[in-house]
């Protein structure tokens, strides 16, 4: 999925200490006790990450990033602001059926309220709704290299069998990351929580923005801290060697957030494990089934007792399969089961839904425009 990947990544050394055009660096969990920090209080955060409106999410998405939006948005500093963006004119790269797409919009809204975000507290928006994104990314596209956008890895690894005349080669997948550049530069956003795999387009951001204020002068756009997570890595059921993606043919591969009691239980069941029958392991490389059900495991345990998953295992060592199974379909289904039920209540009132989105999309209209100004005056197109 080409999307935004976040991790919250640790802020608490990161942005006491961050520095404006320092490289991107790796950090742990933040502490409640930063996020809250009034030490913090003269130099108020900007936070942004986004997401591509695929419709409903599955486990990985929740693990991996959402869960972690919402803990950020609940523990963060009142000055901190935080910009949620369903970005739906990056999921356009690929062609979609428009119907459909307008209802994933919908669906992933819904959803991203289901998981806990706060529209009072948090700006959440679809992308498109905010003209300022791609009037920003024209500016930038006029200061892009080529040479460099052709370097991406994504880029490479999406199209390195195409033909010239394939469908995959477009405008819009070369030149998405400047798109989101733009996204991050437009709300001068100060830290952009994102994962390894999406580390080298925030550094494409980042030099836009250094290249920028070079030509046209120092603070017209904030340059932003990449900070780079240790992932929460959920695998496919099926096939665990490879990440859980709604791409995979073979709906038993995955959780879904709307999954059932039973569907959760019955997919679990069936996970791929080993012919190994004398112990539970953690060891990722050579047993990837059950070292992904004790990820799961241990990634739905809220406060673990354990330290992590090594010690886990240890404590399940002598455990059958079909009991690891079964503990793990449990905590699961527990943690699913409240998504579930609000995202059911939420997606029936559609009007609710397109009130949220109207009043994110003038809160985000509002914020990109201080940038937006900025950067067409120094430009000289006003």
């Amino acid at each position: 999925m080409l999307s935004w990947k976040i991790g919250c990544g640790s802020f608490i050394n990161a942005l006491r200490t961050s520095k404006r055009g320092a490289s991107h660096q790796s950090w742990a969990l933040p502490s409640k006790r930063w996020l809250t920090d009034s030490a913090n209080a003269s130099h108020p955060k900007t936070i942004f990450s986004g997401i591509q409106p695929t419709g409903v999410p599955h486990l990985g998405n929740y693990l991996g990033a959402l869960q972690r939006w919402v803990q950020l948005q609940n523990e963060a500093a009142q000055d901190t602001t935080l910009i949620y963006s369903l970005v739906d004119l990056h999921a356009i790269t690929i062609r979609q059926d428009p119907k459909q797409l307008r209802h994933w919009k919908s669906d992933s809204l819904a959803m991203l309220l289901a998981v806990g975000l706060d529209p009072n507290r948090s700006i959440i928006f679809h992308q498109s709704d905010v003209p300022a994104h791609s009037e920003l990314m024209w500016i930038l596209s006029c200061q892009a290299s080529t040479g460099y956008l052709g370097r991406m890895t994504q880029w490479k690894d999406k199209t390195s069998n195409e033909k010239e005349n394939s469908e995959r080669l477009k405008l819009g997948l070369f030149s998405y990351p400047v798109l989101q550049a733009a996204d991050v530069l437009v709300h001068r956003a100060t830290h952009v929580p994102v994962g390894h795999d999406q580390a080298q387009h925030l550094e494409f951001a980042r030099d836009l923005a250094v290249g920028f204020n070079h030509t046209y002068g120092a603070g017209t756009l904030v340059v932003p801290e990449t900070l780079i997570s240790p992932a929460k890595r959920v695998m496919s059921l099926t096939r665990p060697a490879t990440k859980m993606s709604k791409s995979d043919s073979n709906d038993k591969s995955r959780i879904m957030l709307t999954d059932t009691r039973d569907e959760i239980f019955k997919k679990i069941k069936a996970a791929v494990t080993d012919s190994e029958t004398s112990s539970i392991t953690y060891e990722p490389e050579s047993r990837p089934g059950v070292s992904n059900l004790l990820d799961i495991l241990y990634h739905c345990t809220t406060a673990s007792s354990y330290q992590d998953q090594n010690e886990l295992a240890r404590d399940m060592e002598s455990m059958s399969f079909k009991a690891l199974k079964g503990r793990v379909a449990e905590k699961v289904d527990e943690t699913v089961h409240p998504i579930r039920e609000r995202y059911s209540q939420i997606r029936s009132d559609e009007k609710m839904l397109d009130d949220v989105a109207a009043r994110g999309a003038q809160r985000a209209t509002e914020s990109a425009a201080v940038t937006l100004k900025a950067v067409k005056q120094v430009v000289g197109l006003s």
